[in-house]
């Protein structure tokens, strides 16, 4: 060690006045120079201290924490095994296991595929219906169903057999995927019915003999028949977006026969960000019937209406406005003259409040094709004798108000004016014992189609409300106000017509619910004798009014499970002996017992 070296440690750690260290050297010195060998002379030194030492942190250094080994044996690690000895340990501790809160749901109920139906009740009456499907490979499936009512008839004071038979089977057969849906129809409806409402005016002054003999000379059964085939094509990526097309043959049990034909194809695109909808309408029809009323020679009738439907919407905040026409060209298949139609298709909604108060208006037109099947569907007493033209509908102006007065609760107010050239009205037919026309409807028991033009102005109102999800209600009614042309009356058009309903849940198991129609009064022609004219009859026609009616029915089932369900249901229980049709009375209380079953294969 050396002195200077002494020096700087030293000073490192303390700082020391210039006294002080001169001391300190001195004694060093004197210490060191007794060390040293007497013969040794190193001389002398002269140290000048000018100022204290101050260290800088900078002249520090750290001993670093983890040395280095060199050593071989050093770096070797020793291999430690670790054995762990285990033994139980009793405990009573037993530690709470948390649960979450749930909440209640209601079980799913599931659902079936397919289904049968079964109810019998007085006047032999009998409801059936049975419906199945099964899903195939490739998003395939093919339906079936199969419906069926009849009665034996028994309405007090009618003389004819009033008994009717009303049969329906639909096949169907299709497939559903995501961009393409697509099915085939078949059906066939077979129906009976009976002109039964022959007029007493015609049989009432008759003798015992006289009156058998009138009675047994009437055959009053009329069978329809239809036969359906057709299909739909729904895509959804694409401009054409679908299409419908549908062949009708209906016939009758007197050489009456019908064909129709129909095609709806639909297209639908943008346009500067506006939806255009492009929609095609071809309407063929053609039949005949084997005499006229009077027993004259038989007669064709026929139509063919192309049609074309452009319409785009606009949209902006609370308004929305569908512009568009209906154009059509009616070709008169057997004589007659060739047409050209323009309708305004035209309907706009304004929200005022939300969905509290939606205002909304339009008008609109289009040309309607009858057809003796239609007429036959809506009256089934009409005679195989009718004349067949299409309806000019020129618009329907209409302006209204719909929403919700809460959110259990909405409404719809509507009032419109329509116009209509050539408009069906049924009445009744005739009766003239000279005729030479024999068959069951010409007793003036049958309704003949007349046509007129009629304006109609009309009030609706509607009120929903769904008090809670186990009771619901329902009520609507139109008024209606009518102006004929020619006519004296528009024949059987009611004035007024009410419908209203309540459904509910009693429990799980239990459901009950009632419905109440009202039909306001009527105008058709009925006959009276004028016995002046004795011996021979004198029927004189007059115009008569039909007595308003309304019609309670009412029904209660049971759900024995998920499967099976039981009910019960009761029509006209006010026992109202009211005529739908002049002549035409309809059947009492009607009670009916069934079941529904539902199941899977």
């Amino acid at each position: 060690m050396n002195f200077k070296t002494n020096i700087f440690r030293f000073t490192q750690f303390d700082s020391l006045s210039s006294i002080s260290l001169l001391s300190i050297s001195l004694l060093l010195a004197t210490q060191f120079s007794f060390s040293q060998k007497k013969d040794e002379n190193i001389g002398s030194e002269v140290v000048n201290v000018v100022k204290p030492y101050t260290p800088s942190i900078s002249d520090a250094f750290k001993v670093k924490e983890t040395p280095s080994f060199e050593d071989e044996e050093t770096n070797k690690k020793e291999t430690i095994e670790y054995t762990i000895f285990s033994f139980p340990v009793a405990s009573t501790f037993t530690p709470s296991k948390g649960k979450a809160a749930g909440v209640e749901k209601s079980a799913k109920e599931k659902l079936f595929r397919n289904y049968l139906t079964l109810a019998a009740g007085n006047y032999g009456n009998i409801n059936a219906e049975l419906f199945v499907t099964q899903t195939l490979a490739n998003n395939n499936y093919i339906g079936a169903m199969l419906r069926h009512s009849s009665s034996q008839g028994g309405i007090d004071e009618v003389i004819l057999d009033d008994k009717f038979f009303d049969t329906e089977l639909d096949v169907t057969y299709g497939s559903k995927a995501r961009n393409l849906a697509w099915n085939v129809d078949l059906g066939y409806h077979n129906q009976l019915y009976n002109w039964y409402g022959l007029n007493p005016v015609f049989y009432q002054n008759l003798s015992p003999s006289d009156r058998d003999e009138f009675i047994n000379t009437i055959d009053e059964q009329q069978t329809y028949h239809t036969l359906d085939l057709g299909g739909r094509l729904s895509l959804k990526e694409s401009i054409f977006k679908e299409a419908e097309v549908k062949f009708t043959r209906f016939w009758d049990a007197f050489s009456s026969g019908e064909n129709r034909f129909y095609a709806k194809p639909n297209l639908a695109f943008d346009v500067l960000d506006e939806k255009i909808n492009a929609t095609f309408i071809f309407d063929y029809l053609n039949g005949s019937f084997d005499q006229t009323y009077l027993g004259g020679e038989s007669y064709k009738y026929g139509n063919t209406n192309i049609g074309f439907h452009p319409s785009f919407q606009l949209n902006q905040e609370d308004l929305s406005v569908n512009l568009g026409a209906a154009f059509f060209y009616s070709v008169a298949n057997e004589g007659g003259d060739n047409k050209f139609f323009i309708y305004p298709q035209i309907n706009a909604s304004y929200k005022v409040v939300g969905d509290l108060m939606i205002a909304y208006a339009g008008a609109e037109g289009t040309l309607q094709q009858n057809s003796y099947k239609d007429f036959a569907q809506e009256n089934f007493f009409v005679s195989p004798t009718l004349a067949i033209g299409p309806t000019d509908q020129k618009y329907d102006i209409y302006i209204g108000l719909r929403g919700k007065l809460s959110n259990t609760i909405g409404y719809n107010l509507r009032g419109s004016l329509m116009n209509e050239n050539n408009k069906a009205l049924f009445k009744n037919n005739t009766y003239n014992f000279l005729t030479t026309n024999e068959d069951g409807y010409a007793f003036g028991n049958s309704f003949n189609v007349v046509y007129d033009n009629v304006k109609t102005v009309s009030f609706y109102g509607e009120l929903k409300a769904d008090f809670s999800k186990n009771v619901s209600f329902g009520i609507n009614g139109t008024f209606s106000s009518f102006t004929s042309d020619v006519e004296e009356e528009a024949w059987n058009l009611p004035g007024l017509n009410i419908a209203a309903n309540v459904d509910f849940n009693i429990t799980d198991k239990w459901y009950a619910g009632t419905k109440v129609f009202f039909v306001g009064e009527r105008k058709d022609i009925t006959f009276r004798d004028d016995l002046t004219a004795a011996p021979l009859p004198n029927y004189i026609p007059e115009t008569a009014t039909l007595d308003s009616f309304f019609d309670l029915n009412a029904y209660v089932g049971y759900k024995r499970n998920e499967r099976l369900t039981f009910f019960l249901k009761g029509n006209n229980l006010a026992g109202q002996d009211y005529q739908r049709w002049i002549n035409y009375p309809v059947q009492g209380i009607q009670v009916l017992l069934g079941a529904n079953y539902k199941f899977d294969f």
